[in-house]
């Protein structure tokens, strides 16, 4: 195995577009193709689970950690529940990354949840700084702060062009969830 392929990557798959879990679960897919140990940790996604869940839990070498109400987060009226359910995600990832259990840690919805306030962007920014050189980390959600940019060594953003969003569709099992 070659230095740069043993070296871990930090991941942020940002903006405004559909597609930054998507991208992340297939990059988890991919890892368990290869006989990886992949961590998936939910940030504000505490409802039924959700389509990629229901499949990749039938692999081995995958494990989940969900929390959130299951109601959308109001940013304009965050409350003490919203935090202590973010503050459980983070713990949660940190734990994941910090383990050695794990070749790839995903946080969902991470990137939304520091700009919300929900978590502090600088627990965030520590993680990384401190994350295992071996291990991949994977930061998800719209409105990746410019400290997480910096360290990344991917950076993709969606942007949206099209969505059936906007002409009224709601979201849809097996596409959106």
């Amino acid at each position: 195995m070659s230095g740069a392929e043993s070296k871990g990557l930090v991941l942020v798959f940002t903006g405004n577009g559909k597609g930054k879990t998507s991208a992340a679960m297939g990059v988890a897919l991919r890892a368990l193709g290869h006989g990886k140990r992949v961590h998936i940790v939910y940030f504000m996604k505490g409802g039924s689970p959700y389509g990629e869940q229901v499949a990749l839990s039938n692999l081995s070498n995958v494990i989940f950690s969900r929390f959130g109400l299951r109601e959308y987060v109001d940013p304009k009226n965050i409350t003490p529940e919203d935090k202590e359910e973010a503050s459980k995600s983070f713990s949660a990832a940190r734990q994941a990354v910090l383990s050695g259990n794990y070749d790839l840690v995903i946080l969902d919805e991470v990137n939304i949840a520091a700009a919300w306030k929900l978590i502090d962007i600088d627990r965030v920014t520590e993680l990384i700084d401190n994350k295992p050189a071996d291990v991949d980390l994977i930061l998800t959600g719209r409105y990746a702060d410019q400290k997480l940019i910096d360290r990344a060594d991917l950076v993709t953003e969606m942007k949206e062009i099209k969505h059936p969003y906007a002409s009224g569709a709601i979201a849809k099992k097996g596409i959106d969830y």
